[in-house]
């Protein structure tokens, strides 16, 4: 089997970090391969914002917390309830995709640029997970205000966003894939 497809089928999520950061040289890779992802036309939509500054990482953080408190949904306040919530599992880097809402695709486009970011990273040691909850930061007054804060452009929305770091534990094994997903057409 090629590395690409190894490297396709061994990526798991970490949700523990070691408080190390990443190298800026790493930092730079993953981000190389999220430019390089496919996009609708070549529009190439979208912006990375990168936070790694502890008091911005808790701000935002915090504004997630307060919105999955008032969320309405049960597993999100009792997440938030929690003493020890943390968006991120404390993860010293967040990475955001956010796209340019006038484009053709910018959801599909920073969704693939996300996909290559997370792929790239285990390629070379780094841990990650989507963190889908940054998505929902729009929702919210303390939300938009936070994306403007963090120099997110106008008209972009925020699309996926991923947690990057050492792994304090094992990647956790594969969860059985499910069946009757595929349907073929000859």
């Amino acid at each position: 089997m090629n590395e690409t497809i190894k490297s396709i089928l061994n990526r798991r999520s970490i949700r523990a970090y070691k408080q190390e950061q990443i190298k800026d040289e790493e930092l730079q890779i993953i981000l190389n391969a999220g430019m390089y992802a496919p996009s609708a036309m070549n529009q190439q939509s979208w912006h990375f914002t990168v936070v790694q500054n502890k008091e911005t990482l808790q701000k935002i953080n915090q504004t997630v917390k307060s919105y999955f408190l008032k969320s309405g949904n049960q597993r999100f306040e009792e997440m938030a309830k929690s003493e020890k919530f943390n968006v991120f599992y404390n993860a010293p880097t967040l990475i955001i995709v956010s796209g340019d809402e006038k484009a053709i695709a910018p959801q599909c486009d920073c969704v693939l640029a996300m996909g290559n970011i997370l792929l790239a990273a285990s390629t070379i040691g780094i841990g990650s997970c989507w963190i889908h909850a940054i998505t929902q930061l729009s929702n919210s007054e303390e939300g938009k205000s936070l994306i403007s804060e963090l120099g997110i452009p106008m008209g972009n929305k925020i699309f996926a966003s991923g947690a990057f770091g050492y792994a304090a534990v094992a990647a956790p094994t594969a969860a059985p894939r499910k069946e009757n997903s595929v349907n073929i057409i000859r």
